[in-house]
């Protein structure tokens, strides 16, 4: 039901990426046991470029899951774990003199790599925090007015504990509005846990490399090929139009958070080797790229209502009307 043929190099890269997906599915299931669905998350938003925070208590394999998933990408990765006394030159860097020289050299930080991991990152304050904004949003960042590009593909992938109320920062809401996606990390089922304790008392299971930087920055540009109808395009911005209109809702999506929509679904779509989005693409990715966007009423709060809920019983109740 394609709209339109792709040309030959970009259907077989289509349907190189649709055979990657599942060979990195069954490779991480080696090491971090039955987060699939998590994982295809994931690759969902790498394919868009869009950044990823984690939400689970400790101990649910998360920095483990980030590390390795990079490994099998090939893409360079850096690990950050924030603390309140983390200052934002720690993560961008700085000019450091040289009396060799009597030049201020460059010091990088971490920040410059490919896959970036913000553990905990709520832990920082918000300046700290706020040094990511420019990175995340422009692929760059300013040091001392001088602007530097970041290697691609850049994506942060941060994770924050929802339940620790003590020394931790609430992200500021145009930082949360950068991450393409908020991903709840929950508890394994029972079958899992086992499996979980059996490979953690075997050998350590090496990872080949499936692909490279280059080749995940080639799978991004894939996106701009994938057909969108006209009743997929009305059908996100009803979406929009419901959470705006919502009772309970007291901020709904913006434009910035429908466009995010739009790619997930064309990104989700690719993955499972369409060229063309559906309605289906875009309910699944609704509640993921758009839960962390929602701002509920204070009162709704008090009453033990949170966003995800609402946001399925708007996609739940939303028409969906099929092109002739």
């Amino acid at each position: 039901m394609s709209q339109q043929n792709l040309p030959a190099e970009i259907e077989e890269r289509s349907a190189k990426l649709r055979e990657t997906r599942v060979r990195i599915l069954e490779q991480l299931d080696k090491v971090v046991i039955g987060m699939g669905p998590v994982v295809d998350l994931i690759l969902t938003s790498v394919v868009a470029s869009g950044h990823i925070l984690f939400e689970g208590v400790p101990g649910m394999a998360k920095t483990l899951l980030v590390k390795t998933l990079s490994q099998l990408l090939g893409s360079e990765f850096s690990r950050i774990q924030f603390t309140p006394d983390l200052l934002p030159s720690d993560i961008t860097g700085g000019s450091i003199y040289d009396r060799n020289t009597g030049q201020f050299d460059l010091r990088k930080g971490p920040i410059f790599t490919q896959i970036l991991l913000a553990d905990e990152i709520n832990r920082a304050p918000s300046k700290t925090q706020s040094a990511l904004l420019e990175a995340m949003q422009e692929l760059q960042i300013t040091i001392e007015g001088t602007t530097y590009p970041l290697p691609r593909p850049f994506i942060v992938m941060a994770t924050q504990n929802p339940v620790e109320q003590e020394g931790v920062y609430r992200l500021p809401e145009a930082q949360l509005d950068r991450f393409f996606m908020r991903i709840i990390v929950d508890y394994p089922s029972r079958a899992n846990e086992l499996r979980i304790l059996k490979v953690h008392s075997a050998p350590l299971i090496d990872l080949e490399e499936l692909l490279n930087a280059e080749e995940v920055a080639s799978y991004q540009g894939l996106l701009q090929y994938v057909q969108v109808r006209n009743s997929v395009y009305e059908y996100v911005v009803d979406l929009g139009e419901a959470t705006r209109n919502h009772p309970d809702l007291l901020l709904g999506a913006s434009p910035r958070a429908l466009v995010a929509l739009l790619k997930g679904g064309q990104a989700r779509a690719l993955l499972h080797g369409r060229d063309y989005a559906t309605h289906e693409d875009i309910q699944e990715m609704a509640g993921p790229i758009l839960n962390h966007r929602l701002i509920l009423r204070p009162e709704v709060e008090i009453e033990g209502k949170n966003g995800s809920d609402i946001l399925a019983a708007i996609v739940k109740k939303q028409k969906v009307f099929q092109e002739q």
